[in-house]
């Protein structure tokens, strides 16, 4: 008479937990991918941005042309005269660039760098933006990658592309791990600065210099571009009051574009998504995505233009300004200036090494900083609020498959043979079927998958709660986590795992999904069993269950930092950011 298949023991599973680096290494990381130029989709057409600079270059020379030939109107003149640059009715700042406001001024620099480059290597690992919420192929909006190929499992992995060291931190392929934490932490101190940023402008008469006051400002600002275009320039009083193109420029950089950033990297997190109900149904992730990059292509313009108008408009003059605070003839800041450039241009040289060589470290200070806020964010409610209307078309397959003998039987029976092993610090151990979980009460919930690399899906899925299992297995007080264990590899080698806290099993839409879609769950997606923990992201939720562990610690599991990528690929174990 045929045996039925055991599961796993608890110390096979153990064994079969890989360790880690520290560090990239190299010769085990994916292999290298090159994007293409970054593309728009202008209805059904694709256009090269890289035409942007010939086209750019030519219309620059035409409006040079243009504008040189407009002043030579006695009406365009007139409306100089009486608009000039700044406003006239503006108040004036009488405190000069005062030593905080120069000190921001370089924070705030040093901040963007990392942001700007860190936010860039993210992207890269779903180089698409969309508008709908969905991220079916086709409907993306821009990208720097070929069209999805077709006849083929094209998983988001293999959607990731290489950036250059120079250019992404760390700039290798499928380093968003990483990223993230530098993205993160430094977005935290950018944030801090602009919160005595603002409380310092407010609490003095710096706020006139940023602020438009009057109307007028908007005629001021258009006869200051008129000046700029034509290369014959205003007469510059920055010491005391900015002209209306500098104005509103920086008025939108701070007030609008800012928090803007802020808002929509917030929403592109499950926890707050889900847990703002209508609003985070509205404000999607794909559209705070693309509203997010189009913040930071407002930030990198502002960065480069403020740049180069330092050099055309006076060197010397507003280097006095804002890295010495004064308004005279010397080369007083200068100086200040160059040492500032070297500072940014040697951590700009560094990061990217510094990061591959100490990543646990990159890792350990990331969680260090904002760990804290992931953990405040598990608790919010991740309810669920979408519709049968809301499912998506296209669900984007990822993770390293099954490759064993043992699955293949599995698959080939319809998993009649699969057993779910739940042990650890439980007082009930207990072996379930697929039968066995099916018996139970189901609970179907509509909730959108958030994937760490950036692309989100809507499905509906059907299993049993994890409060119910828990109720069977009773864990013990000294339980503190729940171990998953897939019948998956990771990419390099090991079994895959992940670790949650019990807290986290405990919520209403915490289940273990055999359905999706009304449909058993495909192979691809995680048959014959896959966790749904509605508040992480998707790594969190383990497919391929093989079994549960319920434990005081998991510093002995792995590489001890809670996850195969956790261990492998320098994420962090608590991700509903």
């Amino acid at each position: 008479m045929p045996t039925t298949p055991q599961p796993p023991r608890t110390e096979t599973l153990r064994a079969s937990l890989s360790d880690a680096d520290d560090r990239i290494r190299l010769n085990h990381w994916m292999a290298p991918q090159q994007g293409i130029a970054p593309r728009i989709r202008i209805g059904s057409h694709w256009f090269n941005t890289l035409w942007a600079l010939p086209i750019g270059a030519a219309t620059l020379l035409c409006l040079i042309a243009l504008t040189q030939s407009l002043r030579e109107l006695p009406g365009v003149e007139a409306f100089i005269r009486k608009h000039p640059a700044i406003a006239q009715s503006a108040p004036s700042v009488d405190s000069g660039f005062p030593w905080w406001l120069q000190l921001q001024h370089f924070l705030n620099m040093f901040f963007m760098l990392f942001i700007i480059r860190a936010g860039l290597q993210i992207l890269a690992d779903h180089p698409r933006l969309y508008w709908g919420r969905d991220c079916t192929p086709g409907t993306d909006w821009f990208r720097f990658q070929v069209p999805v190929p077709k006849g083929r499992i094209w998983t988001a992995k293999d959607d990731s592309v290489t950036l250059p060291t120079w250019l992404g931190i760390p700039g290798l392929r499928h380093t968003l791990g990483l990223s993230r934490w530098w993205h993160f932490s430094v977005n935290l101190l950018w944030l801090i600065n602009g919160i005595a940023f603002y409380a310092l402008l407010f609490s003095t008469d710096q706020w006139r210099r940023l602020v438009p006051m009057t109307w007028e400002v908007f005629p001021a600002a258009l006869s200051t571009a008129i000046q700029y275009a034509s290369l014959n320039f205003p007469v510059d009083e920055g010491w005391t009051r900015y002209n209306g193109l500098q104005q509103l420029s920086y008025f939108i950089t701070v007030f609008v574009a800012a928090p803007v950033s802020i808002v929509t990297g917030l929403m592109q997190s499950p926890a707050i998504s889900n847990a703002f109900g209508w609003f985070g149904r509205l404000f999607n992730r794909q559209a705070m995505r693309s509203v997010h990059f189009i913040a930071f292509a407002w930030f990198v313009a502002f960065i480069l233009a403020h740049g180069a108008m330092v050099f055309v408009t006076g060197i010397r003059q507003n280097t006095n300004h804002m890295f010495a605070g004064v308004d005279n003839a010397s080369w007083t800041g200068f100086p200040l200036f160059v040492a500032a450039m070297a500072i940014l241009t040697v951590a700009w040289l560094v990061v990217s090494p510094f990061t591959i060589r100490h990543a646990r470290l990159v890792q350990r200070a990331g969680a260090f900083m904002i760990g804290w806020i992931m953990g405040l964010a598990e608790g919010w409610d991740p309810r669920s609020q979408l519709t049968k209307k809301d499912i998506s078309p296209y669900f984007w397959p990822n993770g390293t498959m099954p490759d064993s003998k043992e699955f293949d039987e599995l698959v080939a029976d319809g998993f009649a043979s699969y057993r779910l092993r739940i042990s650890g610090l439980v007082e009930a151990p207990r072996d379930f079927s697929l039968a066995d979980l099916k018996a139970m009460a189901k609970q179907r919930q509509i909730t959108t998958h958030f994937c760490i690399q950036g692309w989100s899906g809507v499905a509906e899925w059907g299993g049993v709660r994890m409060r119910d299992i828990l109720d069977l297995v009773k864990p013990t007080p000294e339980a503190r986590y729940a171990v998953f264990y897939s019948l998956a590899d990771g990419a390099d080698g090991g079994r895959y795992y992940d670790v949650h806290k019990i807290e986290n099993m405990r919520h209403e839409l915490t289940i273990l999904a055999y359905e999706m879609n009304g449909t058993p769950v495909s192979v691809l997606h995680g048959a014959p069993l896959r966790l749904r923990c509605e508040n992480e992201l998707g790594f969190k939720m383990v497919k391929w269950v093989a079994a549960i562990e319920f434990v005081a610690d998991f510093a002995d599991l792995g590489a001890g930092q809670g996850g195969y990528n956790e261990d492998h690929e320098f994420y962090g174990y608590r991700m509903p950011i």
